[in-house]
Order: C-alpha cells, then structure tokens, then sequence
C-alpha cells in the first residue's frame, strides 16, 4: 500500500470518526437537555369512559365489587347517568344502568329536571348489592336565560336511590327520599332533594340517606319501604358510617358526631374534639367536604377535608353522652393550595391511602401535581409517593377517526381537553381534579379524574416504597 493510499484512507477514517463522535455528542447532548423530574412518579394505566354515558365528568361514585369488578358512576349533565362496570382481566367496560332508560324517561337533553349525576359513593354491601342514588346537575344556559325573561323552566323533582346486584345484573328503584311535593311548595321549596349520600345496613334492614342540596339525613325501612327524617343535617357532601354498635354515624353541619341507633330507636348528637376542644375550632372557617372511611371493625375512622392538610384518626367506640375523640395525624401533604377531592381509602391491610392536589411550586410543570399519599398506621408516618404520571398517553383522542390529538393541549376555553398536563420531560399527569380514591382486594389503586373523565389503574408494585 502505498503513502499517498494510506494518508486518505487514514483522513477518511479520521473524518468518520470525527462524525461519529459530533453525532455522539449531539445525541448525549439531547439526552441531557431533557430535564428529570424533581419527584417520583407513580406509573398510571388509564382508561377513558364510555363517552356517551356522561359530559367528562363523574363524583365519588367509584367501588369494588365482590366479583372484583371495578363500578364507576357518570355525570352526563342536562341529560341522564350511567353505572359502568369495568373488568380489570378483561380491561373491558360496559353499562350496567342507565337511569332515564329504567325510569322510563327520555335520554335526550332535558335540562335541569334529568336525574343527571350519580355523586354517591358507591355502597357495597355484603350481599355483594351496590346501593347508589341521582341527584340533579345544573342548569344549562338557555334555562338561564329563560329565568332571566321571567319564564319558568321543568323543576327537578328529586332525586332517587337504587340497588344494582352484579349476580343478577338487575337494578332495582327504591324510590325518591324526598320529593317535591304540594306540601312543599307550599312550604316554599322550588324542587325536590337529590341523593348525594347511601349507605347500606343490610343486616338491620336498614339504609341510610342523605340528601342535597340540603343535606337531610334519612331513614329507609326495607321492610316498610318507606324513608323518614331522623334529623341532623350533614355537612357538605358527607357519608353514613355504620360503627361497631350497629349506629348510623355523621358528621353534622357544624362538624359534630350524629348517631342513630337502631337497638332504641334513638339519634344523639355529641361534639367532635380534640384535646377537649370542639373540631370546629380546630378549622379554618372555610373548611368543607369532609370525607371519611371506616376500619372493618368498626371502632375507627379516618377523616379529611378538601382544603385542610392534616388527617384525622376518629374513635367511634364511645358511649353516648360522651365526646367523640379526634386525633391530628400530620399533614397529608405540604405545600401551597392543597386541594383534595379524591377522598380517603382504607386498604384490606389497614393503611389509609389518598390522593392530594398541590399547587405545582418546583418549576417543573406548572399548575398542580396530584400525589398519592399513604398514611400507616403501625407507624404513624405519612409518605408520600409520588406524582400521578400516565403510561399510555394515547389512552385518549379528540376523535378516534383523526390522528391522535395531545390531551395536554387543551385549555379551560376547550374543557374536554384541559385535566392533563404535559411536563418538561414529556410525562402526561393529572393537571386539574381527581375525584375517587378507591384500594382493591388485590391492592390496585383506582382513581377518577375529570375532563376527560377517567379511570387510573395504579398496580401495587408502581406504588412500592
């Protein structure tokens, strides 16, 4: 081989080289322009809803079945609502009820008179039946605008509870609570109450109910068929506890413990304190939505609200006349504009999951990340896990006839896109309200969230700390 060969195959193979290593540096130079998240992820699956069933939203109506089926309630506004069931094996959903349809009303568009949300918590009792109820949604603008010309609009005339049992795939209507009625228009009411609360005592026969927007705690007597008031009124968007006596339990508009006990007959009402001070005390005035979940024996509850950070472990052991123990457990959360809509989640194993929204403050992102918090109890320590993230950001599209439209571009001006958020390293999480925190048998995480509404599937070992 001669020099002159030689000195250019060896420049040929220098410039090669020189390429290769401009062409590695752009590449590492990529990959270090992608910034890492100042936080941990929790790795989500989602899943849209059946679209027809509701108006991208749905409310604390989320529960596992006994068959191990996950039921999800909708909100399709002005116009009906819908129970879904959803088969993690199959990852398959389907309808199970719809209300207009068994109620025999129309399922067009019918304003502020359609039974338009199921915003109960999904009851399960241990017969395996799903004790559920419909309340009333909003009224569109056109309605407006005919009040406003002085027009009167189709008033809503209460909302109804209903049972559906998977064995079957049967829906039974136990009527309305408390409709409108003569003797209350002349009382001055203008529609009848909707059902934002059911709660099942199926060995006593008994259901209890809780109505809005007034919030009226009722009774139902299976045997009977019939619903009476028992008198407190409930605070926000409540719940019925059944405790370790057999007593109905609930936290009163001023953020006191009513009991029912069906041994006498019998409501009492005893302050909810700590350290010998009234809750109320303890609370910002501004304070709302207190949710709060059972321990399978009865004798706890955990509590929160929306807007305070801390989380509360209740005693429901005692005797009437006697106050009813609070205990501060710490923060869920630190942060700015803590915001949690998702509610609390007893796990078969006894820690306390939820999910709380923070005002986005690390620069990475904005608007807000959703955490997935646990709180032990053996322990006392709350930790929180990480940030809401999805796997399959393809789970949604604008129409599924186009090309794939990003969920993340959306604005509150185009509502049905705007509950994501991109993030910097091109991670889809949940930018505005989770809704439902629910922990099966098997210790999936399932978690609702609006516009589009969706079901999150979070598996135990994405959330493994």
């Amino acid at each position: 081989m001669t020099h002159r060969v030689f000195t250019a195959r060896f420049k040929r193979a220098a410039y090669l080289s020189m390429l290769a290593t401009i062409a590695g540096a752009s590449i590492a130079a990529q990959k270090k322009e992608i910034p890492k998240p100042p936080f941990r992820y929790v790795w989500t699956k989602a899943y849209y809803l059946p679209p027809k069933t509701h108006k991208e939203s749905g409310y604390f109506a989320l529960c596992e079945g006994k068959n191990g089926k996950i039921y999800v309630g909708t909100s399709a506004a002005s116009r009906n609502s819908h129970l879904i069931e959803f088969n993690p094996k199959t990852e398959q959903m389907r309808i199970v009820h719809d209300t207009h349809k068994l109620l025999g009303l129309p399922t067009t568009d019918t304003g502020y008179s359609a039974q338009a949300k199921i915003h109960t918590r999904n009851f399960v009792g241990p017969s395996g039946k799903i004790y559920f109820g419909t309340k009333q949604g909003y009224k569109s603008d056109e309605e407006q605008e005919r009040e406003k010309r002085g027009e009167k609009i189709p008033a809503y005339e209460g909302g109804y509870v209903f049972v559906y049992d998977p064995k079957t795939d049967t829906t039974e209507n136990l009527g309305r609570p408390m409709p409108l009625t003569d003797e209350m228009i002349a009382a001055g009411k203008v529609e009848g109450q909707g059902v934002i609360d059911v709660t099942a005592d199926e060995s006593r026969g008994l259901i209890y109910v809780i109505t809005c927007e007034e919030q009226y705690w009722m009774l139902y007597n299976m045997q009977t068929k019939e619903y009476r008031e028992l008198g407190p009124i409930a605070n926000g968007q409540p719940s019925t506890l059944i405790d370790s006596r057999g007593r109905g339990t609930l936290i009163t508009a001023d953020h006191s413990i009513a009991r029912y006990s069906p041994k006498i007959d019998q409501v009492s009402v005893e302050e909810l304190v700590i350290r010998s001070k009234p809750m109320r005390e303890h609370l910002d005035s501004k304070a709302d939505s207190p949710d709060w979940r059972v321990t399978s024996d009865g004798a706890t509850a955990y509590l929160q609200y929306r807007n305070d950070p801390r989380i509360f472990r209740i005693d429901l052991t005692g005797d009437v006349g006697q106050p009813v123990i609070a205990t501060p457990l710490g923060h869920r959360l630190e942060g700015q504009s803590l915001d949690s809509r998702a509610g609390i989640s007893i796990a078969p194993d006894g820690q306390v999951y939820t999910v709380t929204g923070r005002k986005n403050m690390t620069g990475f992102g904005e608007h807000y990340l959703h955490h997935l918090g646990r709180y032990d109890p053996t322990s006392g320590v709350m930790y929180d896990l990480g940030v809401l993230a999805i796997k399959n950001p393809d789970f949604y599209y604008e129409n599924p006839r186009d090309e794939p439209t990003h969920i993340a571009t959306g604005t509150p001006e185009n509502p049905s896109y705007y509950g994501y958020e991109t993030l910097p390293d091109g991670t889809l999480t949940v930018r505005r309200n989770c809704l439902m925190t629910i922990v099966a048998d098997d210790g999936t995480i399932y978690v609702t969230v609006l516009y589009p509404y969706t079901l999150l599937r979070i598996e135990p070992e994405a959330y493994a700390f």
